[in-house]
C-alpha cells in the first residue's frame, strides 16, 4: 500500500512546494471556499451605490449580477473535471489569480462594461476554484468534506457581503477599498495554496474534459423533476435578493445606508448555514418538506413586511426564506445523487447546476424588467407569490409521488 506521503506527491512542475499536512490543507481549503463566497457576495452592497453614481435601471443591475452567474455555470461545466488531470493545486492557485484580476478591475471599474468584464471574470474564477476546491476536500477528508462544501460557501456568502457593506459605509473609498482589502487577501491566499499537497493529477484526456458532459440516467429523470420546484425556488430566492434585495430592503426600511443591504444577505445566508450544519443528519424527505415549509413562511412573512413597512417582519422572514434555501437545497442533493451510479454523477450534476444557475439568474432578470414596468414592490410581490407556488408545489409532488429512499443513500 502507498504511503501517505507517496498519496499526496505533487506532480513534477511542482516538486519542492508540498511542505503542507492534511489538516492544515483541509482548513485552508475550506477557507478558501469560503473567500471566494465572500469576494462573490462582496459586490452586493454596493449596487446601490453603483445605481446612484452611474443611474443605471433595475433591469441593467440584474443583468450585471446574471452575467456572473452564467459564466460561473459554463465554467463549472468546462472547467469542472480539469483538476482531475492537471491537480487541484494549480486549478485553485490560477482561480485565486483570475479573481484577483476581477478586483483589479472593479477597482478601476468606471462604467457599466467594467462592471460587468469583472463580474465575467470573476464568475469564471469562482466556477473553476468551487469544483476544484469541492473535489480536493473531499480527497483530504471524505468524512467532513460535505459539511464542509455546504456549510462554507454560505457563510463566506454572509460574511462578505456584511463585511463589505460595513467597509462601504463607515470607510473612505466606498467604491474601492473593498476590492483592495479582498485583492491584498487573495494574493496571500494565492501564495499559501502553493504550498498545499496536490491530491490529484497525472491523468490524460484533459482537452476531452473541457467538453461539458450533460448526461441525465434514465432513472433519474423522475427524481431531477420532482426535485425542480424546490431546488429553482431556493436558488431563485438566492439571486432576487443577491441583486434587487438592497433595493427593496432600502424602500421598506426607509434606510439607503449600504450596511442594511449587507445585512440582509447576512440573514438569508447565515441561517442557511446554521440550518445546514445542525441538521445535516436529517433524511434528505425531511429536509426538503421542512425547507419547503420554511421557504413559503419566509415569503409570506417577508411580503408582509413590504406591505407593512415593517424592517422586524422583513427580516424575520428572511431568515426563515435562508433557512428554506439551505435545508431545500441540501436535501434536494442529496435526493438527487443516490439514484445514479458513480460513473453518471457528474453528468448529473451538471444538469443539476444547469437548472441551479439558470434559476439563480433568470427570474432575476426578470424581476428587474418587470420592476422597470411595474414598480419595484409589485414586481416583489409577483416574485414572491411564484416562489410560494414552487414551495407548494414541492410539497404537492412529495406528498404524491414520493421519492424512496435509494441503496446508499448518503448520510
Amino acid at each position: 500500500m502507498a504511503s501517505s506521503e507517496s498519496s499526496l506527491s505533487a506532480p513534477r512542475s511542482w516538486p519542492r512546494l508540498s511542505r503542507m499536512g492534511r489538516p492544515t490543507a483541509l482548513w485552508l481549503q475550506a477557507l478558501l471556499m469560503t473567500t471566494f463566497m465572500a469576494a462573490s457576495s462582496a459586490p452586493t452592497p454596493l449596487y446601490s451605490v453603483y445605481r446612484e453614481s452611474w443611474r443605471f435601471s433595475a433591469a441593467t443591475l440584474t443583468i450585471i449580477f446574471a452575467v456572473y452567474a452564467v459564466s460561473l455555470l459554463l465554467a463549472l461545466l468546462m472547467l469542472g473535471s480539469v483538476s482531475d488531470h492537471v491537480g487541484r493545486r494549480p486549478v485553485i492557485v490560477g482561480a485565486l489569480v483570475l479573481d484577483a484580476v476581477s478586483m483589479l478591475i472593479f477597482l478601476v471599474a468606471t462604467s457599466i462594461p467594467l462592471l460587468i468584464a469583472a463580474r465575467l471574470v470573476q464568475g469564471v474564477a469562482t466556477g473553476a476554484a468551487t469544483s476544484a476546491l469541492a473535489a480536493g476536500l473531499m480527497d483530504l477528508d471524505h468524512k467532513r468534506s460535505p459539511v464542509i462544501n455546504s456549510v462554507a460557501p454560505m457563510v463566506g456568502l454572509a460574511v462578505g457581503a456584511l463585511g463589505a457593506s460595513i467597509l462601504v459605509q463607515f470607510a473612505p473609498a466606498p467604491m474601492r477599498l473593498v476590492y483592495a482589502v479582498l485583492l491584498v487577501v487573495l494574493v496571500a491566499l494565492a501564495l499559501a495554496a502553493c504550498f498545499m499537497p496536490e491530491t490529484a493529477g497525472g491523468r490524460p484526456g484533459v482537452w476531452a474534459a473541457l467538453r461539458p458532459a450533460v448526461t441525465v440516467p434514465a432513472g433519474a429523470w423522475r427524481v431531477l423533476l420532482l426535485i425542480a420546484p424546490m431546488n429553482v425556488a431556493v436558488w431563485a430566492l438566492g439571486g432576487y435578493y443577491l441583486s434587487l434585495g438592497p433595493t427593496l430592503v432600502a424602500r421598506v426600511t426607509g434606510i439607503h445606508a449600504p450596511v442594511i443591504g449587507g445585512l440582509m444577505v447576512f440573514v438569508v445566508a447565515m441561517p442557511a448555514a446554521i440550518s445546514v450544519l445542525l441538521l445535516r443528519a436529517w433524511a434528505p424527505r425531511r429536509m426538503l418538506v421542512t425547507g419547503a415549509l420554511s421557504l413559503i413562511l419566509g415569503v409570506a412573512v417577508t411580503l408582509e413586511g413590504v406591505h407593512a413597512g415593517a424592517m422586524s417582519w422583513f427580516f424575520v422572514g428572511t431568515g426563515l426564506s435562508g433557512i428554506g434555501f439551505g435545508l431545500g437545497f441540501l436535501g434536494a442533493m442529496r435526493t438527487l445523487l443516490p439514484v445514479a451510479k458513480p460513473h453518471e454523477r457528474a453528468g448529473l450534476m451538471a444538469m443539476f447546476y444547469i437548472m441551479s444557475y439558470l434559476a439563480f439568474c433568470l427570474p432575476a432578470i426578470s424581476a428587474g424588467v418587470l420592476t422597470n414596468v411595474i414598480g419595484l414592490i409589485p414586481a416583489s410581490n409577483y416574485y414572491g407569490l411564484v416562489l410560494i407556488v414552487l414551495g407548494v408545489a414541492a410539497l404537492a409532488g412529495d406528498r404524491l409521488f414520493p421519492v424512496r429512499p435509494a441503496v446508499g443513500m448518503m448520510k
